[in-house]
């Protein structure tokens, strides 16, 4: 037990939080573009698993990174693609839906897998490119500073940039105010001449790229493989820290970084005396707690505003009397 908190408040600690919230920084992102839009889009799992296996098979064929990343990005969207045309076209059950692609991003991948390299359980046998690893100058010579922030992969700096792209979008440019006026009001949008649909879709497709790069790094840096099922979950983990930072996209990356930490802290139990199965367990018992953290959060808020709804009421119905009185 002295080792393993001996672990936890070192610099490699840090570090692993920091590679495990990547994943989670991208497609959390990915969810508050959808949620700002008024879509709760439950296919994230789907589009990562594809991108990862897409990102693998097209770096593999071609052995150039670029064409990889670029089929990656490709195969993400494409679950994207069909998950906004059966929503938002075909008004489809938005659950059924994305229950649906999660299940064939699960069994699609393994076929495809399959039929390119004869191998369901991973892709090992496919010589694949990974992004490369990137040493920060200046910083990776700042002791603890330099082991906690520098020499991680390209990806992982790209979700943290994500952040502050996501923002700007959302708050800074005219496409963001759309999006967040569809999310607020659709009606009234609409009766400005705002194309809902398309608007949605637009936000759903760029919530795509920023999954697919999610998806990626599990299989092209933090594993230079794919494996079946390896999103593990982190794509509903990314719509609870969604719910859990409000929309908000630092308040979102936050929560990815905790559950990034419970990841980490499940890795490390792992290597201690607990048994795997409930070291693994931590990760999901974290999301709960968060979620009915969030959930007690709502609700009070909600009684306190019917509270004061409640006392607007009474003193207007006291104005109503008094005046008759008078």
């Amino acid at each position: 037990m002295n080792g393993l908190m001996t672990f936890i408040l070192s610099p490699a600690f840090a570090n692993a939080v920091v590679r495990m919230s990547t994943p989670l920084i991208f497609v959390s992102m990915a969810a508050v573009l959808g949620a700002k839009a008024n879509i709760l889009c439950i296919a994230y799992e789907g589009m990562m698993l594809f991108a990862a296996l897409g990102g693998v098979i097209g770096s593999a064929l071609s052995q150039n990174l670029l064409v990889g990343m670029l089929c990656g990005v490709a195969a993400g969207c494409l679950i994207a693609g069909l998950f906004a045309y059966f929503v938002l076209v075909l008004k489809t059950k938005v659950m059924l839906v994305g229950l649906a692609l999660n299940t064939l991003g699960s069994g699609g991948t393994i076929f495809a897998l399959y039929v390119i390299s004869g191998q369901k359980a991973s892709s090992i046998s496919l010589n694949s490119l990974q992004f490369p690893n990137l040493d920060i100058p200046i910083i990776k010579d700042i002791p603890v500073l330099g082991e906690i922030l520098s020499g991680h992969n390209l990806l992982t700096y790209l979700a943290y940039l994500s952040v502050i792209g996501v923002y700007i979008l959302l708050f800074k440019t005219p496409l963001g105010l759309r999006i967040r006026s569809v999310g607020e009001s659709p009606d009234a949008a609409e009766s400005v001449g705002t194309n809902v649909v398309k608007v949605q879709v637009i936000a759903l497709m760029i919530g795509g790229v920023l999954a697919s790069f999610g998806g990626m790094y599990m299989s092209m840096g933090y594993t230079p493989y794919f494996t079946r099922d390896m999103m593990n979950g982190r794509g509903f983990n990314g719509i609870a820290a969604q719910n859990l930072g409000a929309g908000h996209p630092i308040l979102t990356l936050l929560c990815a970084i905790l559950f990034g930490a419970a990841d980490a802290l499940g890795i490390a139990l792992q290597t201690s005396r607990m048994p795997p199965q409930l070291a693994s367990l931590v990760p999901y018992v974290t999301t709960l707690v968060g979620l009915v953290i969030i959930g007690q959060a709502r609700r009070k808020q909600e009684i306190k505003r019917a509270l004061a709804l409640g006392e607007k009421e009474l003193e207007a119905e006291k104005a109503s009397l008094e005046g008759k009185r008078l």
